[in-house]
Parts: structure tokens; C-alpha cells; sequence
């Protein structure tokens, strides 16, 4: 009886001195069970085809929980993650070097294409002030091509006359005298011609006498006009242009038969001249006189 209840009370405590043993000897079994590499199955460095190891990395070996152990201590949680931060940091410094590499050259890029736009900006202006001066010239060529081919007209039309009245003065004989009728005659030419620019008058003396006599005679006839209009009404010199024919022929007007000179006269054509038509108008008033009447 007494060696039974022995037995009942011993067999607990055996029980539970065993399970405190086997809590406490997993775990430096597990720590130090590590599986050791044969010397003899391990290839040689030069065979093998796996690439080395980083110096950097300690090779780690696994237990028998693996490569993590729930049970392992700091110092051998800080030697595994060590390289790993180191790794880490080395990414960190390469990403800032990437990133501040990244920020130069956009800046030098950003910088480069503010000066492209400024020369490009530049140029336009350039190119648009140049063409404006362009513009310019082109207007100021036109407007000399225009003063020239105004001056062409202006020079071909300073010899340009055409007759706008005729006046035929009389004289009773070869004695340069004018009479009433005909200082009438010149006061009516003089009059039409006040304000008048442009205009020229031709006198054509003739004399019914032959030869050096009817010249020297219808030389005196023109002089004489010509003294009364400069005397006178103030014509000028430069205008009268005269010529003594003598008995000198010729043909009338728009007709081929040939007039006899039959007394003295002068005939005095005023021409004007096509510049001076464009800008002021033709002398008028006086009609043309042939053969006024004789006093």
C-alpha cells in the first residue's frame, strides 16, 4: 500500500521536472544544432558555378528554425540586418546623387532654353524690323520710280508748245508805226495773257518789198511790236521770239495755196506750253483776228 501511493506521488513530479528540461533544451539545441558542411562533398571554388559572394555579406546559415529564429538574440538579429541597412543607405546616396544629378541638368536645360528663346525672340525682331525698313524702302523706291517718270514728263513736255490764238496786226505802210487799231489788238493779246505761266509768242513780220528791203523793213515791223508789249504791258524779253521774212511766201492754213504778200504785217501765234495746260488754264478772250481793218 505504502509503496503504491509512493509511486502515485512521485510520477508527477518526474513528469513535469521532464517537460521543464525539454523546454529549456530546444532551444540551445536549436542554436547550436547547425548543420556543419563536409569537407569531402563541398566542390572546389574553382568548380563551382554559383557567382562569389559580396565580401560585404556574411554568408548566412540556417538553423534549425531557418533564417529566422524566434528565439535569437539581438546582437545576432543586428549582425544579419546590418549589410542589409548598409545596402540601404548605399541605395539612399545613390537615389540623392540621382536625384540632385536630375535637378542640375534640368536647370542647365531649363537655362539653356530661356537663351534659345531669347536669341529666338531677338531674331524675330530682327527679321520684322528688318522688314519693316524693307517695306520702307520698297515705298520710297515706288515713290522715286514716280517722281522720275514725272520728271520724264516734265522735260519731255518743256518743248511741247501748241498755238492758242493768233492775232495779224497791220501796218498802211513799211513805216513802223502802229495805229490805233492795231495798239487795240496788242492790249487785247496783253490782257488774256496776265497771270499766264508757260506760253511764248512767235511774231512773223512780212513786207510786200523785194529782197534786203523787205527784210530790213519787216525787221522794223517786228521790233516795233515787240517794243510796245515790253513798254507797255511788261512781257517779258525771254517770250518774244521774232523773225523778218520780207515778201517771203506762204502757204494758208490747212490749205497748200500760197499767199501772195500783198502788205505789211506781223502775226503774232501765242503758244502755250503742255506743262503749262495741265496746271493753269489757256489764255482766252481774244479771237483770232485775219486782216483787222485798216485805219
Amino acid at each position: 500500500m505504502k509503496h503504491n501511493a509512493t509511486v502515485r506521488l512521485l510520477f508527477p513530479r518526474q513528469l513535469a521536472v521532464l517537460v521543464l528540461a525539454s523546454a529549456v533544451g530546444f532551444p540551445a539545441l536549436a542554436q547550436q544544432a547547425q548543420p556543419t558542411a563536409d569537407p569531402q562533398n563541398t566542390p572546389p571554388v574553382a568548380q563551382q558555378s554559383a557567382p562569389a559572394a559580396s565580401p560585404s555579406v556574411t554568408p548566412v546559415k540556417e538553423g534549425f528554425w531557418g533564417r529566422v529564429n524566434p528565439f535569437a538574440r539581438k546582437v545576432w538579429v543586428k549582425r544579419q540586418t546590418d549589410p542589409i541597412n548598409d545596402r540601404l543607405g548605399e541605395l539612399d546616396q545613390v537615389n540623392a546623387n540621382n536625384a540632385k544629378d536630375i535637378k542640375d541638368v534640368d536647370a542647365r536645360a531649363q537655362a539653356g532654353i530661356g537663351r534659345a528663346q531669347a536669341s529666338a525672340d531677338a531674331a524675330n525682331q530682327t527679321a520684322t524690323a528688318a522688314g519693316s525698313q524693307a517695306q520702307q524702302a520698297g515705298a520710297t523706291a515706288q515713290g522715286a520710280a514716280g517722281h522720275v517718270n514725272q520728271l520724264n514728263a516734265t522735260v519731255s513736255g518743256l518743248d511741247q508748245y501748241r498755238q492758242i490764238n493768233m492775232v495779224e496786226v497791220t501796218f498802211r505802210t513799211a513805216t513802223p508805226v502802229l495805229s490805233a487799231a492795231a495798239r487795240t489788238q496788242l492790249d487785247g493779246l496783253a490782257a488774256s495773257l496776265a497771270g499766264h505761266q508757260g506760253y511764248i509768242l512767235e511774231l512773223e513780220a512780212h513786207s510786200p518789198a523785194a529782197g534786203s528791203t523787205g527784210i530790213q523793213n519787216s525787221q522794223h515791223l517786228a521790233e516795233a511790236v515787240k517794243r510796245y508789249l515790253v513798254t507797255e504791258h511788261q512781257i517779258p524779253v525771254y517770250r518774244l521770239h521774232s523773225v523778218a521774212l520780207g515778201n517771203a511766201r506762204d502757204a494758208a492754213a490747212g490749205t497748200e495755196v500760197i499767199k501772195p504778200v500783198r502788205s505789211s504785217s506781223v502775226q503774232i501765234r501765242l503758244m502755250e506750253n503742255s506743262l503749262a495746260a495741265q496746271e493753269v488754264a489757256p489764255p482766252h478772250g481774244v479771237a483770232s483776228i485775219a486782216g483787222a481793218e485798216r485805219p
